[in-house]
């Protein structure tokens, strides 16, 4: 069975990232988990960064990532934000009571720093930026991260797409080391 990942929002916030990230759960390779907080903190941003985007738009890619991955959505951690502690932003605790909850043992973040290896040590998490995330499943299987990335150029139609554009993408999202590893 596939380990358990927390995306937190800011991973799940940019176009590309999320795709991948959301391809390499439905190649079996992690089991990816969020929560209704964590979509609202990144619908909340998106909304706010494109204010002119329709929000059915939003609504609709929302209810896409809810039913790309069986099982995505933890429920029931609040009782364990009260839990956590040792974090720079207390915001952050719904995070780990989240990964706490589903047993993950991974949060993917963009925001390292807020989630200490002290604090998280206690419940056997780990936090890690998606870049070297990503370069840990390629070191898994690389074959299938590789499909990941076709599957994505393949949905890019207007105007088509291709690995490298999707590489390229991958790059200016800061998936340096992954798209060198990919190339």
């Amino acid at each position: 069975m596939a380990f358990i990942v927390v995306y937190d929002a800011n991973v799940l916030y940019p176009n590309v990232i999320r795709d991948l990230l959301i391809r390499i759960a439905q190649a079996g390779l992690v089991q990816a988990k969020w929560t209704d907080k964590i979509l609202d903190e990144t619908f909340g941003a998106l909304t706010s960064k494109l204010p002119d985007v329709d929000p059915l738009k939003w609504e609709r890619l929302r209810g896409l990532m809810q039913t790309a991955i069986r099982d995505s959505l933890v429920v029931g951690y609040e009782p364990l934000i009260e839990v956590v502690t040792g974090l720079p932003d207390l915001d952050d605790r719904h995070v780990v009571a989240a990964a706490i909850k589903c047993k993950a043992q991974v949060i993917v973040t963009e925001n390292i720093r807020d989630f200490p290896d002290s604090a998280l040590a206690t419940w056997n998490v780990e936090a890690k930026q998606p870049d070297a995330f990503v370069m840990d499943q390629i070191n898994l299987d690389s074959r299938a991260v590789y499909s990941a990335v076709q599957q994505i150029a393949d949905t890019w139609n207007n105007p088509p797409g291709t690995i490298g554009d999707v590489l390229d993408a991958m790059a200016r999202a800061g998936l340096v080391e992954s798209v060198a590893a990919l190339s």
